[in-house]
């Protein structure tokens, strides 16, 4: 007889894949004697050491994991598209074996839902961004008919998106600003798709975001047609640290820990803006100056500088991060003067373990989903100071600012995103000793007990999880 069996398809890169994987060893370490896992992976140009040390180290460590890699594709522009027809003959193989409950696609994935749909296998998507950038992209068909100008050219438009704060049309998500990109109509593509397959997971919580979570339940994201239920089953966050080994940057992790452990409880403040983030090197000397001024202590996680103001991630091109002269980027004596209260990091640190450290009280972040739910759920209830720099990052600041009120706000300038100086002291002053900064913090904390809640044997999580495996078993 055969086994049951679940099939993931993760996107290309390292951060996709470590997602599926999280949420394959949840279904396992929940329902392991039901199912056993099968990923699909792709094999081109997106591959790195890290994707491939990985693999290994999974491989070794949850035997109920299995990979299946297509065959090498060089071309990078239609990579996932051209993959289609792998995919169908990668599920027609894997039914030999295994009797396929479910096909789980990452959204960036919708080339693989006919081949799916074909062979009649239950499809769902699977979404690692903010239920917030959910209801957008539902809601997304709706703002087409309401506008023929690309979002970009709409600097004086509001959005009203159900389960939204009113949203600037500029701060929509960073491949549906232009209309004549391909990303625009492959967006469009991808919620046409939401609404045909059979439910969509999402790595949140429901005491996260409750109100776009209700307005999409309720249906009024999508406002010709049915949506499919949505199954919150997060917080999904990988395992602290795992890949140490394969980071150049060992001595500098094992210094800053150190470092955090001789601070005082509660009273440094992290800035780490993700694993790509950068700025110019204007923009850097603004930061230093903000920090300097605002007399809190603080880690900095600092990225090779971009190469102007416009571009805030480092180049695919770039391979040595850390490959600069912090003297030559920062105020002139700023690490003299900072010395006793501040450390920077060149490139990377570990960030789960910088999150979960008592001497840690705030995050400047980037406001990428990942890291939202490291500072909110995994970490002792962090407040943030939200800086957003491309992709969806705008739109969860709106939310978490105003909705969640778990984070301060940057104002920033308008065309290229500039913050001074000034503006960052002033946030940091408000979020370690204003008013606000104290609701921000206790609403923080609480947040924190509510995502340890979503996992236990009542929680929301555990209900959606077990609602679906009852579903793949009917199947």
């Amino acid at each position: 007889m055969k086994k049951n069996g679940i099939v993931l398809y993760p996107a290309p890169g390292i951060g996709h894949l470590v997602s599926m994987v999280e949420l394959g060893k949840l279904i396992l370490s929940r329902y392991g004697g039901e199912f056993s896992v099968v990923i699909l992976l792709t094999n081109g140009p997106f591959d790195s050491p890290a994707t491939a040390s990985y693999i290994d180290r999974i491989s070794q460590t949850a035997a109920a994991i299995s990979f299946h890699r297509f065959p090498c594709m060089a071309n990078m522009f239609e990579f996932l598209t051209l993959n289609a027809s792998n995919v169908l003959q990668s599920l027609q193989e894997i039914t030999r074996t295994f009797s396929i409950r479910a096909l789980i696609l990452d959204c960036f994935c919708t080339s693989a839902f006919p081949a799916a749909r074909r062979l009649g296998i239950p499809t769902y998507y699977y979404i690692p961004f903010s239920a917030a950038a959910l209801a957008a992209i539902l809601y997304l068909p709706t703002l087409d008919k309401q506008t023929s100008k690309s979002f970009k050219d709409l600097p004086t438009t509001v959005f009203r998106i159900p389960g939204l704060p009113p949203l600037p049309a500029t701060y929509m998500m960073e491949p549906v600003l232009d209309r004549d990109d391909r990303s625009y109509h492959e967006a469009l593509q991808l919620t046409m798709d939401l609404r045909n397959c059979d439910g969509i997971l999402i790595n949140t919580f429901d005491a996260l975001e409750p109100i776009p979570l209700t307005a999409i339940s309720n249906g009024e994201c999508v406002t010709d047609g049915p949506c499919p239920p949505v199954h919150t089953v997060g917080p999904l966050i990988a395992e602290a640290d795992k890949d140490d080994d394969d980071n150049d940057n060992t001595n500098q992790k094992n210094d800053c820990l150190p470092w955090l452990d001789q601070q005082p409880s509660r009273s440094v403040v992290f800035l780490c803006f993700g694993s790509r983030g950068s700025f110019c090197t204007d923009q850097l000397k603004e930061i230093g100056n903000g920090l300097e001024r605002s007399g809190v202590r603080f880690l900095w996680a600092m990225k090779s500088p971009a190469a102007d103001a416009t571009r805030k991630e480092i180049g695919k091109e770039t391979v040595a991060w850390d490959d600069f002269d912090l003297d030559d980027i920062l105020p002139e004596g700023f690490l003299e003067k900072t010395k006793n209260r501040g450390m920077v990091v060149k490139s990377w640190v570990p960030q789960q373990a910088v999150l979960r450290h008592p001497s840690v009280v705030g995050f400047v972040s980037h406001c990428g989903s990942n890291s939202v739910l490291e500072a909110a759920a995994a970490a002792a209830g962090l407040p943030m100071v939200a800086w957003p720099l491309h992709a969806e990052q705008h739109l969860n600041k709106t939310a978490l600012v105003k909705d969640m009120k778990i984070a301060i706000g940057v104002e920033q300038r308008d065309g290229d995103g500039f913050v001074s100086g000034a503006e960052l002291e002033m946030k940091l002053r408000e979020l370690m000793s204003s008013e606000e900064g104290r609701e921000v913090r206790e609403r923080s904390e609480k947040i924190r007990e509510m995502a340890i809640e979503a996992w236990r044997e009542e929680g929301s999580s555990t209900a959606a999880l077990a609602s679906l495996v009852h579903i793949w078993n009917r199947v």
